[in-house]
């Protein structure tokens, strides 16, 4: 139903400075305003706006006493008492579940998987460079084999390192820990 500033403070059994008060704070106007011009309302969205605008302050008035009532019930928990390890508890099985829930949404990736797909493309790479010393001479054929060998043990090098990844890669990890904590 279409109603004006006026009828929508009855409905509400507000002031009209209020009902300006929440059009400012994003309440719905189906038309008008302006110079002259009557602002109008949809009754119904009106409604459905101020539902939802109360139960977002009620949500943010009880999210603030639970977070109130949690940094006060952890300060008074003792150590070795049964509220304490139960607390404990409820924690590390919560950060669990967010740590399960972030590699199910694939934002976090288990260690052992990226050194099996490290290794596996650093294998890839190994047998891509072991044929280049051949693919160099046969292109080249005026090349001396000194050459060819010397390109030979810089590959063998790079395909050991590459080989070695798997095992390097925990050492890695926490040398980054270490640097970006």
């Amino acid at each position: 139903m279409e109603v004006n500033k006026k009828q929508l403070a009855d409905i509400f059994g507000a002031s009209i400075r209020t009902i300006q008060n929440w059009q400012e704070q994003g309440m719905p106007v189906l038309r008008g305003g302006g110079k002259g011009n009557e602002v109008l309302y949809d009754s119904a969205a009106v409604i459905k706006w101020y539902a939802e605008r109360d139960a977002e302050i009620e949500n943010e008035k009880l999210r603030r006493e639970v977070e109130e009532l949690r940094q006060a019930s952890e300060t008074d928990l003792q150590p070795g008492t049964i509220e304490y390890e139960r607390h404990r508890l409820t924690r590390a099985q919560a950060d669990a579940q967010e740590l399960k829930n972030a590699r199910d949404s694939a934002e976090v990736v288990e260690t052992a998987f990226c050194t099996f797909v490290l290794s596996r493309i650093a294998g890839e790479i190994a047998s891509i460079l072991d044929g280049i010393p051949l693919s160099v001479q046969r292109r080249f054929p005026e090349l001396e084999n000194r050459h060819v060998d010397f390109l030979k043990r810089d590959i063998i090098k790079a395909m050991n390192k590459a080989a070695a990844l798997d095992e390097l890669i925990p050492g890695l990890l926490s040398e980054y820990i270490e640097q970006s904590g």
